[in-house]
């Protein structure tokens, strides 16, 4: 199965625990009435449970201080489980499941080597499924759970289809990793970059305060530094040769790769479990979860698999269900109960309580600026209008004081668009500018600033007489030529207030040289295509964050592109060369972004019709 039949058309932690004083509005996914607290707690720490190589991993276990056998959860953590992750556990834990914390394989107290894409790790799951059904306080119905990093590992459990696994609850897990991380489309990614840093070694590496070990503080000067595969050892890494295969290995042909891989039919046609998985709107993971979706529902082994619950809000990568978000609230609904949605599932699926939650609403999204839930029967919205909105002007689109003009009407003649890219300037993105706080998307940022340069083309709307709905994945068409042998193409969705402010909605990339010329230049992970200079290419960019918002009447919808957002992606420096991030040469580019009669370049956009029911 090729990547594109599972796409989605077009992927220092803290415990989050909402206490609301309300129900949220009935779009919203409803906790209803769930286990509530009942037991003191038990803990004991550093048990060893052999996997089948005969490496130990160490567990904690959290159960309820009485008799019994207890339905059971397992999270497997690459990070300090002494933090945030042991209060959730003790939060399900009083409500009757005893609840397992597994430091991942070769971190912490486990033993074995540390590599974040060891496949063992997927055998790993399956062993500890196994071994905690044959534990006495265990109900043998396992459920597993855990955001980022820990959704890597459900999923990759769930695909060896361990029989006492019953339910899990994958939460802003990413996609393979080059639909996402360390390869956005192509394009190496710099939060993560920061993330292998950090994480480098068997416990957490710091060189001061701030995410990701205080690394995102100099993400903007260290970044710049070539060849990439001697990042880490910039920055003073020096013991973590899996970065180097991450670098050397840039196609998702390569056996590392291909054994860690999860999303494809093979693997999702093995799992037997219903899942629960969310994300949000800026969660810099996205793709992974629509993605995860749209397979189990076709691949899915079981009819319970087939049916996956989606829920996306207006969040961050982690925590999630929040409120507010880079300075903008999305309003009380927008703060759900979402550890007590997660017990509610694990409720029924394992303790058997017939609760409703097999009939919710398979997918709930929200919407910004209505600032709603709708719950829908399917991803994308059924009823979705697919757009397109054509990028026009005369030549003179560079910055946000050009002529560039996004419309419905589609071009005649017009001159192209042209812009320099230089990678030793990059397009600075607007993450580096407001205070960081997760080393990831912070929200919906104002780009101004970010777009006042000639690096920058701009396309935007005619004030709106309207209120325009836009719920689903976007896909964008370019029809560009560079100087250069190579390059990257990126899109930003934009929706511009009244007073000019801007808001940063989703966006896609894509390394120049993965088009594939066979498939209307799709992104292809597994090979490099031919750039001739000054040559139009079709590019058809699948963005990998869709959004849900409302473009209220009076603001404008705004179309960005450029060829850096640094320090978030790494400079595609240009070169040709096969693998970026061996290069250390620089090549300037003339970028022409083509659109007219022959060269339509437009973005298409999920248009929720006026008469359909408004969130």
């Amino acid at each position: 199965m090729t990547k594109s039949s599972v796409r989605f058309g077009y992927a220092g932690l803290s415990l989050f625990l909402v206490i609301s004083s309300r129900r949220a509005s009935a779009q919203a996914p409803d906790p209803g009435g769930y286990s509530q607290v009942k037991f003191e707690v038990r803990q004991s720490r550093g048990h060893r449970v052999a996997m089948r190589d005969g490496v130990h991993l160490s567990v904690d276990i959290y159960q309820p201080a009485a008799p019994g056998r207890h339905a059971t959860l397992l999270s497997i953590v690459p990070y300090d489980n002494n933090g945030g992750w042991k209060e959730r556990a003790r939060w399900f834990a009083q409500r009757g499941y005893a609840v397992v914390l597994a430091d991942s394989r070769g971190r912490y107290d486990s033993d074995g080597e540390w590599d974040p894409f060891n496949p063992k790790h997927k055998t790993d799951g399956y062993d500890l499924v196994e071994w905690i059904a044959g534990q006495p306080w265990s109900n043998a119905r396992v459920g597993m759970y855990g955001p980022s990093y820990m959704g890597w590992e459900t999923w990759w459990t769930a695909t060896q289809a361990p029989p006492s696994l019953k339910a899990i609850v994958p939460e802003v897990a990413p996609p393979d990793g080059f639909y996402n991380i360390p390869y956005q489309h192509g394009v190496l990614h710099g939060a993560f970059l920061d993330w292998a840093t950090s994480n480098a070694r068997r416990t957490a590496q710091a060189v001061e305060s701030g995410p990701y070990g205080g690394f995102t503080k100099t993400r903007s000067r260290d970044l710049l530094h070539t060849p990439y595969i001697d990042l880490l050892r910039f920055r003073g890494e020096m013991d973590a040769p899996w970065f180097d295969t991450w670098i050397k290995e840039n196609l998702s042909t390569a056996p590392y790769w291909k054994a860690i891989s999860y999303q494809n039919k093979e693997s999702y046609s093995k799992v037997t479990v219903p899942s629960l998985a969310a994300s949000g709107w800026f969660d810099a993971d996205h793709p992974g979860t629509p993605m995860n979706f749209l397979a189990m529902k076709q691949y899915g082994a079981t009819p319970e698999a087939r049916r996956p619950r989606l829920v996306i809000g207006p969040w961050s990568h982690w925590p999630i269900a929040t409120r507010y978000l880079a300075g903008i609230d999305y309003g009380a609904d927008a703060a759900i109960d979402w550890n007590g949605y997660v017990t509610r599932w694990f409720d029924h699926y394992l303790k058997g309580i017939d609760n409703g939650v097999a009939n919710d609403p398979p997918v709930h999204v929200f919407v910004m600026g209505a600032n709603k839930w709708r719950a829908e029967q399917d991803w994308p919205l059924p009823q979705t209008r697919w757009t397109k909105y054509y990028l026009r002007g005369q030549a003179k689109a560079n910055s946000i004081g050009g002529d560039g003009v996004l419309s419905t009407e589609a071009p005649g003649r017009e001159s192209a668009d042209t812009y320099l890219y230089d990678p030793a300037n990059p397009t600075r993105d607007p993450f580096s500018v407001y205070p960081n706080h997760n080393g990831h998307i912070d929200g919906a940022l104002d780009t101004r600033l970010s777009a006042i340069g000639d690096d920058v083309l701009v396309y935007t709307t005619p004030v709106l007489t309207d209120d325009v709905e836009v719920v689903g994945p976007i896909t964008g068409k370019l029809f560009a030529a560079t100087s250069a042998q190579d390059t990257d193409w990126m899109m930003r969705l934009i929706d511009v207030r009244p007073d000019g402010s801007t808001a940063f909605l989703s966006e896609g990339v894509m390394r120049a040289r993965n088009r594939d010329p066979e498939n209307r230049g799709l992104f292809t992970p597994g090979r490099l295509s031919t750039i001739e200079p000054n040559r139009v290419y079709e590019y058809t960019i699948e963005f990998w964050r869709g959004t849900g918002n409302l473009f209220q009447k009076g603001h404008r919808i705004r179309l960005e592109i450029s060829s850096s957002y640094y320090p978030f992606y790494l400079p595609n420096l240009n070169t040709g060369e096969d693998n970026v991030g061996l290069a250390t040469g620089r090549v300037v580019a003339t970028q022409k972004i083509h659109h007219d009669s022959q060269y339509p370049s437009h973005v298409v956009l999920p248009v929720i019709p006026r008469t359909s029911s408004r969130p």
